[in-house]
């Protein structure tokens, strides 16, 4: 049986870290939607549901991510009363957001090259004379 956290992994038959979703990973993807365009939280669900990284966000880990995100001032709300319907808070990126959006793609850059230099210590590791093969 596995720690929590970890499945067992078919092939191998050890118990591994589980893959899915990154601890935090919504919270880029919903700025990255708001910086190409101002959106309710609707629209933000479908969006984030198109996406195999972001899909099944319950909605309300969504409302309240973007009213974390509006204390932290890195978006800002209005009232959409145009059209037929009930008024709809529309959220919009700040400056202080876009700088946060940066902040965490460059995490994910660095995140990524020390990632490829495992990966590439351990193919190289794996094409050694005396490696044991996994």
């Amino acid at each position: 049986m596995c720690s929590e956290g970890k499945n067992k992994n078919v092939q191998s038959g050890f118990c591994s870290p589980q893959s899915g979703r990154i601890l935090g990973f919504i919270q880029p993807w919903l700025l990255l939607h708001l910086s190409q365009e101002p959106s309710h939280g609707y629209q933000l669900l479908e969006k984030l549901n198109r996406n195999e990284d972001t899909r099944g966000v319950d909605p309300g880990f969504l409302y309240r991510t973007l009213r974390q995100f509006e204390n932290d001032r890195l978006v800002q709300s209005s009232w959409d009363v145009k059209g037929g319907g009930p008024a709809r808070r529309v959220y919009e990126i700040t400056a202080d957001g876009m700088d946060f959006l940066r902040a965490w793609i460059d995490h994910v850059r660095s995140t990524r090259e020390r990632l490829g230099r495992l990966l590439h210590a351990y193919n190289s590791y794996l094409e050694s004379p005396g490696a044991k093969k996994a």
